[in-house]
C-alpha cells in the first residue's frame, strides 16, 4: 500500500513520495507534505528552469536558486518561469 498525504501543492490527498527527495528541513517538509505527482510537476519545472536560465546543478549559487524556487513552488506563491519564456507547442 502507497504512503498517502495531503499535498499541499495539489489540495487533495495522493501517493507520498517514497523516499525523503532533498536532504534537510526543507527535503522533510516535502517528503511529509507533497504528493509523488507535485514532485513529478517540479521536476519539469527545475528542468525549464535549468535550461533557460542555463544553470549548472553542481554551481553553489544555482543549487540556492533552485532551492528558493523549489520552496516558492511547493509553499509559497510559485515559482514562475523567465519573462522569455515560451512553453513547447504540444
Amino acid at each position: 500500500m502507497s504512503r498517502m498525504v495531503t499535498c499541499i501543492k495539489l489540495g487533495k490527498e495522493a501517493e507520498g513520495l517514497k523516499i525523503q527527495p532533498y536532504p534537510g528541513e526543507l527535503g522533510q517538509k516535502i517528503f511529509n507534505q507533497v504528493s509523488n505527482e507535485a514532485w513529478q510537476m517540479w521536476l519539469r519545472h527545475q528542468t525549464m528552469l535549468i535550461n533557460e536560465y542555463r544553470l549548472s546543478p553542481i554551481d553553489p549559487k544555482a543549487r540556492k536558486l533552485l532551492e528558493g524556487e523549489m520552496e516558492k513552488f511547493f509553499f509559497g506563491d510559485g515559482s514562475s518561469a523567465p519573462e522569455q519564456f515560451v512553453a513547447p507547442k504540444q
